[in-house]
Parts: C-alpha cells; structure tokens; sequence
C-alpha cells in the first residue's frame, strides 16, 4: 500500500478522495480511473489532442468577446496548445469504455489543462468555470470526434491511399507485357495483362479514396456551440462560429458550425458514413491482398505467378518456408475494420434523445479504423506491390495448356465445336492450338492469330 505522503487530497462536487501527488489531473479524473478499469485502453492520442484544439479556441475566442481576461486565456490556450502538440501524453488515462458522453474525458483534459495553466499563470485555474467555459462535454466531445477523424483523414488516410494506388499504378506500367491466366471461380478464363489486374486494383483505391473525400464535408460540421442539450444555454451566441473559424484557420479544413446543434448532438450519422466508406476500402484491401496470397501460392503446389519479397522465415518447424505476411498482415486489418464499423454503426444508433451515449466508441474505433488503413496501405505498397517478381515462365505455360483460349475461336466455328475442343485439350494435356489443328480446317498462321494471348486481353 502507497503512503498517505504520495497522495493529495482533492475535491469536486460529490466530495473528496486522494490523487497522486505528481498526477496533473483532478477529482473527476481520478473518479473515472477507478470507476473505468475496464480495458487499459486510452482514448486515442489525436482524440485528446482534438479537445485540447477546442480548448484552446474557446479560450482565445472568450477572450476576443471580451468574456475572459487576456491573461488567463493565453494562459489556458498556451496550456491546451501544448497538449494538442502531443505533450504530457501520460496525463490523459481514462479508459475508452467510460460514461457514454465522454465526459470523463474532456473533465480530464479540462483539469490537465487548468494544472498546466495554473502553473503558468501563477494562480488557480479552474477546470469548469475556467477551461470549459461556454462548453459541456456533449458539444465538446462529438466536435472532437469530427475533428479528429477529419484530420486524420487528410493527415494519414488519403496520403497513405494515393500513395498505394501510385505504387499499384507505378507496378501496372512495368507489366503490360506480362500476359496471364484470368481465372473466374477460381477457374481459368480467359487471358488478361498483370497490368490490367493491376489497374483495377488502383482504381479499387482511387474510388475508395474519392468516397472518402465525399463524405467529409460533412464531417467538417461541428456541434460546438450547442452545449447541453443543443440549446447553446452558458455559451455566447458567437462562440460556437468563433470557435469553428480558429481551428479552421489553425488546420486549413473547412469546419463550421452544423446547421442544426439538435441533430449534431445526439446523432453521429456522418461518422457513421464516414466508416461505411472505411469500410468499403476495407473490402477493396481484402480483395488485393487475397489476389496476391492466391498469385504467390506455391511455390511449386499453388499458382506460383509471382514471388511476394521474402520478409521473414515463415514457420517455426518447416525449414525454408516463407509465407506471404503483409497480405495477411492487410486482410486482417481489413476484418478489424469490418468489424469497428459495425460497433459504430450500432453506436450511431444510440442516440437517446438530446445526445448520443456511446461517443467514446465511436470515436476510438474510427479513428483506429482511419489508423490502421494508413499503416496497412503503406505497408502493402512498399512491402509487397513494389517488390513481387512475375514468374514468367510459370504464367506463360499455364497460357499455352489454357483450354478456355478456344473461346476466341466461338465466332469462327461455333460454341459447341469449340467446347469439344477445349475437353479434348484439357484430357489429353496438350495445348489448344494443337488441338484445333487436328479438329478445324483453319491453317496454323490463322490460329496462331486468333489464339494469341496477348491479342485476347484487348488493349494495353
């Protein structure tokens, strides 16, 4: 047991109890640390600095109104800056899964914020009547997420996405001479360019990015201003528009103030599209990853057509095995995504009358979806699509014993002749051309035309 002498004595409206003496946060902090020992997972460290961002611009904006001495704003706005700027990280410990408004956080920003000032100030800040001043944890809390998660998108999603398609796109223009087997049902078709593949994949990418980038107008809306209940009741009228202008002029994104503070405190339906998009991109990885696992398998029982980078020895008891990591690493990230939207879907949903009570979720798991996409995208581009080799040789052969080439010949003797070719070839394990040699009258310069892989996949 820790002595009496680690431990202050602090207070808030439901009485006393002790805080560690070098703890920089108050009562209700101290209050939500031992109500909340629920997962030992803290909000996310750009959630934090998102209300301290807001914090901040309540200060300066009090200030410019004339509600709040220039001192002690400067004071809290230098104080809430230094947080926002990724300091004092250890000082923010409540749990995600806490009361549903996340009042437990902003009240342990509120109180980090009014110590830091305090100290700089050289008398008491307070945390409510101070630092949250104009505010309540229930306009605070969902701006915080819609800032956040704006942020996080133009900071590390979008730069992260385009520079996966890049990489896709920049792999795409080195392989358009490389011709393979297309295979529909897992079953060979006909003939397609690995720059074709490629390109879909880079437009999988683009357009999810490009949904991405359609759903953040209205993430840029903020329920700042609205306090309580929506009514805007202890906040200036201006304050809410004041507060929107300096983090717009502070990022250079685009928010303002919701057109209706109703809606923008007890819902959270464009962080729920927002993570529908998440979602989709999430669908889009999935599908490439799965295409390089099948691609590389092997390498001599599976397609073997390309050789992913080898990063690591790939089991503990098989010498020589090498699996492919990062597309696993991406289609695990990919179901973590699924996964969090549906919370936040079922979070979007909790919105009991003037305010939504499951923003803490909501906004932890949005802002994890946005930061691992990032990560895994990074990853996939510069750990797995700018390194695998084509193994020609492999795909060139699998193309010559490929029956379905017959199809090219359908409008020159027809389907059903061209099936009995096609079975032929594929029983007796010789190519195609062969075949149709022994089986049509057209000459061997003219299905060679027809039968050239290249000349099926359209153009380049």
């Amino acid at each position: 047991m820790a002595s009496v002498e680690q431990y202050r004595i602090e207070h808030d409206s439901m009485g006393e109890l002790r805080v560690p003496v070098e703890a920089p946060w108050g009562a209700q902090t101290q209050r939500a640390i031992e109500n909340f020992p629920v997962s030992g997972q803290r909000m996310p460290a750009r959630f934090i600095q998102a209300v301290a961002m807001i914090k901040s611009a309540a200060a300066h904006a009090h200030a410019d109104l004339g509600l709040m001495p220039e001192d002690l704003a400067l004071a809290i706005a230098e104080a809430a800056d230094a947080v926002a700027e990724g300091a004092h990280a250890d000082a923010f410990p409540v749990d995600v899964y806490q009361t549903g408004s996340g009042t437990s956080t902003n009240m342990n920003v509120n109180e980090v914020v009014a110590h830091l000032a305090s100290a700089r100030l050289g008398r008491a800040v307070h945390p409510n009547d101070d630092v949250n001043r104009g505010q309540s944890s229930n306009d605070v809390i969902p701006s915080a997420i819609h800032l956040s998660a704006a942020l996080a998108c133009h900071q590390q999603l979008l730069p992260a996405l385009d520079g996966l398609a890049s990489a896709i796109e920049a792999r795409a223009g080195e392989l358009g001479d490389a011709i393979t087997t297309g295979r529909t049902h897992l079953m060979d078709a006909m003939p397609v360019r690995l720059s074709q593949i490629l390109g879909g994949w880079a437009a999988q990418i683009r357009l999810g990015a490009e949904r991405i980038v359609g759903a953040l107008p209205q993430v840029y809306g903020l329920a700042q201003g609205g306090t309580a209940v929506g009514t805007g009741v202890n906040a200036h009228p201006e304050l809410g528009r004041r507060i929107a202008a300096r983090l717009a002029e502070r990022t250079g994104v685009a928010f303002h103030v919701r057109g209706d503070l109703f809606e923008g405190l007890s819902a959270q339906d464009d962080i729920v599209a927002l993570s529908g998009q998440m979602k989709s991109i999430a669908t889009a990885l999935m599908k490439i990853a799965n295409d390089l696992r099948w691609m590389n398998s092997g390498p001599l029982a599976g397609l073997g057509e390309i050789s992913l980078p080898s990063l690591q020895p790939g089991s503990s008891i098989m010498p020589g095995k090498v699996n492919p990591v990062v597309p696993e690493a991406v289609c695990m990230v990919a179901a973590q995504v699924i996964g969090l939207d549906a919370a936040i879907t079922v979070g979007g949903q909790s919105g009991n009358f003037q305010l939504n009570v499951m923003l803490p979720l909501i906004a932890n798991n949005i802002l994890q979806s946005i930061e691992l996409t990032s990560n895994v995208s990074s990853l996939l581009a510069e750990r797995a699509i700018l390194g695998f080799a084509v193994n020609r040789s492999r795909t060139e052969a699998a193309l010559a014993r490929n029956p379905i080439l017959v199809t090219a010949l359908n409008g020159v003797i027809g389907y059903e002749r061209g099936a009995a070719i096609a079975k032929r070839a594929y029983a007796e394990g010789r190519p195609v051309l062969e075949v149709a040699l022994e089986m049509t009258d057209l000459g061997e310069v003219e299905l060679k035309r027809l039968l050239d892989p290249a000349g099926l996949t359209g153009s380049t």
